[in-house]
């Protein structure tokens, strides 16, 4: 005798697995918006060890700029394109990649380049801020100081909250 499942058996089973995936899109929904961030966030902190380090060894200064052509530095305030370290005389020793500008998070900074100096662990000390759609309540800040030394933060560097 042949065994299967009934019509309703099959409905109900789908039924029963729209309603659990109703109810787990919005935590899994937050979980990927929170990767995407995280990983600004960590190609942001990499950048900026990368460029301290380039300074460091190479004995020269370093700029750490935004980039939308990996080649050169956009002078602006939007990060999102991407991040390029830059040496002496515009060698461009790495480039960066650091969200998707359209389905991404949004990666800007207070300060168009970033200069590290070698010898004198001199930076330009900045805040840069990672927003995406949720807004303020879920940006993150990676905070440059003197030092060259980034921090993660959910405030500025007041100890504001971030605006996005």
């Amino acid at each position: 005798m042949p065994r299967g499942y009934t019509l309703f058996e099959l409905l109900l089973a789908l039924s029963l697995t729209a309603i659990l995936a109703t109810i787990a899109y919005p935590g899994f929904r937050a979980w990927l918006q929170d990767s995407r961030r995280d990983a600004v966030v960590t190609s942001t902190l990499h950048a900026v060890h990368a460029a301290r380090q380039f300074a460091a060894a190479r004995g020269e200064s370093i700029e750490l700029c935004a980039t939308v052509d990996a080649a050169n530095c956009s002078g602006g305030s939007d990060w999102s394109g991407g991040l390029l370290i830059l040496g002496a005389g515009g060698n461009v020793y790495r480039s960066l990649p650091a969200s998707n500008p359209e389905h991404g998070p949004r990666l800007s900074s207070n300060r168009p380049v970033l200069q590290f100096e070698p010898g004198t662990s001199f930076a330009s000390p900045a805040t840069f801020t990672i927003c995406d759609r949720r807004g303020s309540r879920a940006a993150r800040a990676v905070i440059v100081s003197r030092s060259g030394r980034p921090r993660v933060s959910e405030r500025d560097a007041s100890n504001r909250e971030l605006r996005c």
